[in-house]
């Protein structure tokens, strides 16, 4: 069966709220920053474990397409600024090519062509909080339901959702 919608018209069925904060937001972080949610919600798999607590980036700088020619301009990838707090970012200077590699990969194509990092605080604010390891029986539970996963990032990753999901509710 071949559906067609017609312009302006919603398809019918529930949204996720998430969905529909990306698609308001988005605009803004791009005509902004160049930036999108989707990088801002990976940052912390992207950073990697010893630079995710104290980085965030901020925007992308993109050339400006002035080539004569190319109707388009030619494509010249753009430099993303990160925030990072203290001393830090002397050892993210050091790693700044890997960073830029993992970015590249995200995107699927050679977006970055460097870092700009800027010493500042980042606000932990908006971070999710670290989560306390089950114990006990939700322990054996959720590694009994991630035992025959073999991708160990795709493990990891469940692992982490199930923490969240299976950890008390207490305020």
């Amino acid at each position: 069966m071949n559906e067609t919608r017609k312009p302006g018209r919603r398809p019918r069925g529930a949204a996720q709220i998430g969905e529909i904060a990306n698609r308001l937001v988005d605009p803004v972080l791009a005509r902004r920053a160049g930036i999108s949610t989707e990088l801002i919600g990976v940052w912390d798999e992207i950073a990697g474990e010893s630079f995710a607590d104290c980085t965030r980036p901020e925007k992308i700088a993109w050339p400006r397409r002035i080539s004569e020619g190319e109707p388009d301009g030619g494509y010249e990838p753009g430099v993303l600024t990160v925030a990072c707090e203290g001393a830090r970012a002397l050892f993210l200077t050091h790693r700044q090519g890997e960073l830029i590699q993992r970015i590249n990969g995200f995107f699927g194509f050679p977006a970055i062509s460097r870092l700009r990092i800027v010493q500042k605080p980042v606000s932990t604010a908006a971070r999710r909080p670290r989560m306390r390891p089950l114990t006990g029986e939700k322990a054996a539970r959720l590694k009994d339901m991630t035992d025959g996963i073999e991708n160990e990032a795709l493990k990891a990753a469940l692992t982490r959702l199930g923490t969240g999901v299976m950890q008390k509710r207490g305020r």
